[in-house]
């Protein structure tokens, strides 16, 4: 009995390993049937090939000359600021693709499935990294293209692309977790925006923060997207790593841990 039990208890360590590598094979290969869902359809890649564009024409030779006298000084200010806004904008898709798949039935057709139960969420999360890293580079080609010329080299402006998807992926969960507690897909999308459109636009990643009223600078600097707007500037155009670095990956840690276990628990409950 005793050798009965001791064996037991020596497999069960073993079990939980292999549960959880068949758990990220599952995910992974749920992450494929992403990418072949967007090659099957690629418009649903207009958000975040046209975006980019559009904005960072835009903003620029509307605001350039008079923020910043012309678009050339201009562009090291917004080129990262558009980079956050349309790579964390681009991830409320997520929640609201979520949200019409189970409205679907697609997640009850994967529940007949010998597969991990998370694998369907976790593979949507990964896949849509694709799209985050898409609008990164075309958000840098269009300023390389009109001028910008980041002091921090290749190398920095990487990281900085690096740290804006990373911080976009936490933030994804937020969205995923509206996308299963919401009634519908348009609601998903209408809440996100609520929450983001105020996030992005009273930040620092248009106009410089002195220039606002004093009562809203408060918010503005203890914005979130500031310090991630922040981040990417000294790392694209100055090549220093500061404290804004640190606040923004302490903040997509805390998103994860509060989001990530409240979204699984909702999903579980609902698949």
């Amino acid at each position: 009995m005793t050798r009965s039990y001791a064996g037991s208890s020596h497999m069960q360590p073993l079990k939980n390993h292999t549960s959880f590598v068949q758990s990220v094979r599952h995910s992974l290969t749920m992450a494929y049937r992403g990418l072949l869902k967007i090659k099957r359809t690629p418009e649903q890649l207009f958000d975040v090939t046209l975006q980019p564009i559009l904005f960072t024409l835009m903003f620029t030779y509307i605001f350039g000359g008079a923020i910043s006298g012309d678009v050339a000084s201009y562009l090291p200010v917004i080129i990262p600021g558009i980079l956050v806004q349309t790579v964390i904008t681009t991830s409320i898709v997520t929640g609201v693709q979520l949200r019409e798949d189970m409205d679907k039935g697609v997640f009850d057709r994967f529940k007949s499935l010998p597969i991990a139960r998370i694998a369907p969420l976790a593979g949507a999360l990964l896949a849509d990294t694709i799209r985050y890293a898409i609008a990164t580079m075309l958000t840098f080609a269009m300023g390389y293209l009109m001028g910008y010329e980041p002091g921090g080299g290749v190398g920095y402006v990487a990281l900085a692309g690096v740290l804006v998807i990373v911080c976009s992926w936490a933030i994804s969960w937020i969205f995923a977790f509206f996308g299963v507690i919401a009634r519908t897909a348009s609601s998903v999308q209408g809440i996100s925006m609520i929450v983001l459109f105020p996030l992005t636009f009273l930040s620092n990643a248009f106009v410089p923060v002195d220039t606002m009223p004093s009562w809203l600078q408060w918010f503005v600097n203890m914005n979130p997207i500031s310090h991630l707007v922040s981040a990417v500037r000294e790392l694209a155009n100055q090549g220093t790593a500061g404290s804004h670095l640190v606040y923004s990956l302490v903040g997509a840690l805390i998103v994860v841990a509060v989001f990530a276990p409240l979204t699984v628990r909702a999903y579980m409950r609902r698949t």
